[in-house]
C-alpha cells in the first residue's frame, strides 16, 4: 500500500463528512437566498427584515457547504474564505435587525449587490449552455487578438466536459444542458486552442478565464445604488468593457508567453504557470483596485456604503 499524504486524508474526510447536502440542492438553496435578498432590496421600503435575514443565512450556507471541496484542489485560501462566509452572513443578518443610519443603508445596498451579482453568476455557472457560450465568446476574442498581434492563425478546438462518468466532448455529452451541477474536477468545461495545422497549443479556456466574476460583482454593486438610471448605465458602460478588454489582453499575453518561452523555468514553474498563478493575478488585483478607485470618484455613494459596512465611516453624513 502506498503512502497517502496527510493533507489528502484531511481533504477526503472533510469532503465526506462536512459537505452537508448535495451540491445540486445547495445550489438551489443559494439561489433561493439570493432571490430573498433581491426581493427584500426591491421592496426595501416596506419589506419584513426577517426575510432578508433568512436570505443572508441561506447564501452563507451555500458557500459554506461547498467550501471543503476546495481542499481537493489544494486551495486552502479559498477553503478558509468560503467557510468563513457563513459566520459573516450570520453577522450581517444580525446587523439587519440592529443597524441604523448609514450602516442600515449600506446593508440594504449589500442585499442588492449579493443578489444581482451572485444570481447571474449562478445562472451562468450552472446552466451549461451559458457557461460554454461565455467561454467561446472570450476564447474567440483572445485568439483573434493574439493572431492579430503575432500573425498566427489560432482556432478554438474541442470543448470538453468533465462529466461525473468521464471526460467527453460537448457534442457527445448527454447531460442536462439547462441545469447541471454534477461534474468531476475543478472545471466543468474546457475549450482547447489549436494552431492552424491542428496542433494543440496546450492551453484550455475555462469559465474562470472569462472574468465573469469581476464583471457581475461590479454590475451588482453599481445597479443597486440609489442613483438615477443614467448614472448607473454610464458607470456600467465604462467599467464592463474595460474589464473585458483587460481580460482579453491578459489571456492573449499568457498564451503568447506560453508559446514563446517554452524552456523558461522558475522553481519548477513554467512561464504560463508563473504568469497565470502569480504575475497575472497580481496585475489583475491591481487593475481591480484602480477600477474601484475610479468608481469611488464617479459614484461616491458606493464608497460611502463600503466604509459604513467596515465600520470605518459609520457616522459619516451624506454630502
Amino acid at each position: 500500500m502506498g503512502f497517502v499524504p496527510l493533507e489528502t486524508l484531511i481533504a477526503d474526510y472533510l469532503v465526506r463528512y462536512f459537505v452537508l447536502i448535495d451540491r445540486e440542492v445547495a445550489t438551489l438553496v443559494g439561489a433561493a437566498g439570493m432571490m430573498l435578498l433581491g426581493l427584500s432590496w426591491w421592496k426595501r421600503a416596506k419589506f419584513n427584515v426577517k426575510i432578508a435575514q433568512l436570505g443572508w443565512i441561506l447564501v452563507g450556507f451555500y458557500f459554506f457547504n461547498q467550501a471543503w471541496t476546495y481542499l481537493e484542489h489544494d486551495d486552502p485560501i479559498l477553503t478558509v474564505l468560503t467557510a468563513g462566509t457563513l459566520p459573516l452572513c450570520c453577522l450581517v443578518a444580525w446587523w439587519e435587525q440592529s443597524a441604523s443610519g448609514a450602516k442600515k443603508e449600506a446593508i440594504v445596498w449589500a442585499r442588492g449587490t449579493v443578489a444581482f451579482a451572485g444570481g447571474p453568476y449562478l445562472l451562468i455557472a450552472y446552466v451549461p449552455y451559458l457557461s460554454v457560450m461565455a467561454i467561446w465568446f472570450v476564447a474567440s476574442q483572445s485568439a483573434w487578438f493574439l493572431g492579430f498581434a503575432t500573425g498566427q492563425d489560432i482556432h478554438i478546438g474541442t470543448t470538453w466536459v468533465n462529466a461525473s462518468d468521464g471526460r467527453v466532448s460537448w457534442e457527445e455529452w448527454d447531460g442536462n444542458r439547462w441545469f447541471e451541477t454534477d461534474f468531476a474536477g475543478e472545471y466543468a468545461f474546457q475549450s482547447e486552442l489549436l494552431l492552424a495545422n491542428g496542433e494543440s497549443i496546450g492551453i484550455n479556456f475555462v469559465l474562470a478565464c472569462t472574468a465573469i466574476q469581476s464583471m457581475v460583482l461590479f454590475i451588482g454593486a453599481i445597479s443597486v445604488l440609489e442613483l438615477s438610471w443614467k448614472k448607473r448605465v454610464r458607470a456600467l458602460l465604462l467599467i464592463i468593457p474595460t474589464i473585458h478588454a483587460l481580460n482579453v489582453f491578459r489571456n492573449a499575453g499568457l498564451i503568447w508567453m506560453h508559446m514563446t518561452y517554452t524552456q523558461w523555468d522558475l522553481w519548477g514553474l513554467s512561464v504560463f504557470e508563473f504568469g497565470h498563478s502569480y504575475a497575472a493575478r497580481f496585475v489583475s488585483l491591481f487593475a481591480m483596485f484602480l477600477l474601484a478607485l475610479i468608481m469611488f470618484e464617479i459614484l461616491p455613494s458606493m464608497h460611502r456604503n463600503i466604509l459604513a459596512l467596515t465600520g470605518a465611516d459609520g457616522r459619516q453624513k451624506k454630502p
